[in-house]
């Protein structure tokens, strides 16, 4: 019986570790197993003819919200092509709320595993192979211990890619907009063994290592030895790692202080700084102390930290959320604002109506509104994230920046001031602004706020900026 795993990531570079890991398992159990592994820019008569020409007996869809309608296509279209193929979904996107796949369940979709996957699908392929298929259409995994070693095997090239890898599974907090508050407790390999495996993909000219535990650090002795092991000069790639910053102890700052440039990147979710939001969401931190940590984080090493904010949570209203931006900016290198998804299986989608949500019938399930923000102002601070996109986190304004944005300002009303100015002078939404452009339109700004001897050094590093980002030789466009 062959089996195919069928994965579309949001990038090129991407992978996806879930259909590597079932890979594992049922080449354990002696099944031949084929990776098609396509991203979302490829067009999907060339997915489809991959999955023809796979002449699987079964197939299995890794389903996430950014993938769903396109594998419900798909999976249609597959079935028409090879009706006698069984074809299953899993992932978390199918595995809550799965009444919403009574009409596709028995047609094109045979199968839904629900959960952890590997002993659920190998059970599954086990049954089919013997004759005897699961009478039940919702198949539901149970947790499985981590097996050892990673799970990209040696044939794969994977020379200046980004790889995920899992250390640990669980998350020691339950946010209630997070999926991973429904698995309990946390299952992690010991630190030496995570040594080894980053130690593998090193070998392997790996680019990026991103580490997918939801809290790396749920461990901080286990963390600071993993790091303390990342120091040495045998290290190249880069790795990122999500943490909780409440648990960044004196050892881990120390650790993190001596780290070298380009090596460590860190992801932090803050949320919100608002003591009843986190409290709304079962966020159990000290806002004002994880800043702290991170001001000092930011001051006394080299380390990449990446800050999340969410728009859209309870008790979180504009003005609020402006407070929020403005206390978390200068203690990160990107300012992150998500906007919030009520995911199927989470609490907070569970408590709707409680908070008046309303949001997108259809994945992402983006908030639309709530009590206490609006539509407008939720579109608002989306298009303050995509000029944070474009302007700080891409690093090619950065000299500017810190002109156009000192420390005794709010740094949220300047980038709201420059979202006024950009729809009022050239009314195109940012992405469709070429790059000459969008430092024309950071200059014009620019001389609505600042004066005399301020706008002459912001067009000094302005300048600067240009010449380290573009070609060497284009006319300065302002």
């Amino acid at each position: 019986m062959h089996i195919a795993l069928f994965a579309v990531n949001g990038g090129y570079t991407h992978t996806n570790l879930a259909i590597r890991c079932l890979r594992r398992c049922l080449a354990a159990d002696g099944f031949p197993v084929t990776l098609i592994e396509h991203n979302l820019r490829d067009r999907t008569d060339v997915m489809l003819d991959a999955l023809a020409d796979a002449g699987a007996d079964v197939y299995g869809f890794s389903c996430y919200i950014w993938n769903l309608p396109l594998m419900l296509t798909l999976a249609a279209d597959l079935k028409a092509i090879r009706p006698d193929a069984v074809i299953w979904f899993g992932g978390p996107e199918v595995s809550y709320a799965t009444e919403r796949f009574a009409e596709v369940l028995g047609t094109h979709v045979d199968y839904i595993v629900s959960g952890e996957g590997e002993g659920a699908v190998s059970a599954l392929v086990r049954a089919l192979a013997e004759g005897t298929p699961p009478a039940e259409r919702i198949l539901y995994g149970t947790p499985e211990p981590l097996m050892e070693g990673i799970a990209y095997s040696d044939e794969e090239d994977l020379q200046g890619r980004l790889v995920y890898y899992e250390s640990a599974r669980g998350c020691p907090f339950s946010c209630s907009y997070c999926l991973s508050s429904r698995t309990p407790g946390v299952r992690a390999k010991p630190a030496d063994t995570v040594i080894a495996d980053l130690r593998r993909f090193e070998g392997r000219g790996v680019r990026t290592v991103k580490l997918v535990d939801r809290t790396f650090n749920f461990s901080p002795s286990r963390a600071n030895a993993i790091w303390r092991a990342l120091l040495t000069d045998e290290w190249q790639g880069e790795y990122h790692f999500e943490v909780c910053a409440s648990l960044l102890d004196e050892e881990s700052l120390s650790i993190l202080a001596q780290m070298p440039p380009g090596r460590v990147r860190l992801e932090v979710g803050l949320q919100s700084t608002n003591p009843p939001t986190l409290a709304a969401v079962n966020r159990r931190i000290d806002p004002e102390a994880v800043i702290r940590r991170l001001e000092q984080l930011h001051r006394e090493s080299k380390v990449h930290i990446h800050l999340d904010l969410i728009a859209g949570l309870p008790y979180e209203d504009y003005a609020r959320f402006v407070r929020s931006f403005d206390e978390a900016y200068f203690c990160c290198d990107v300012l992150q604002l998500g906007h919030l998804k009520l995911l199927h299986g989470t609490e907070l989608r569970r408590r709707a109506a409680e908070y008046s949500y309303t949001c997108t019938d259809r994945p992402p399930y983006a908030v639309l509104s709530n009590r206490w923000m609006s539509y407008g102002e939720l579109r608002r601070l989306d298009g303050i994230a995509d000029l944070l996109e474009r302007y700080r986190d891409s690093g090619r304004f950065s000299r500017a920046l810190d002109v156009l944005i000192p420390r005794d300002c709010s740094p949220f009303s300047r980038w709201e001031g420059l979202m006024n100015y950009i729809r009022t002078a050239d009314g195109r939404p940012i992405s469709r602004i070429s790059q000459p452009d969008a430092y024309r339109l950071l200059f014009g700004y620019a001389e609505t706020v600042l004066g005399g001897t301020a706008l002459a050094a912001f067009d000094t590093a302005l300048r600067a900026d240009y010449a380290a980002a573009e070609v060497r030789g284009t006319r300065i466009p302002w």
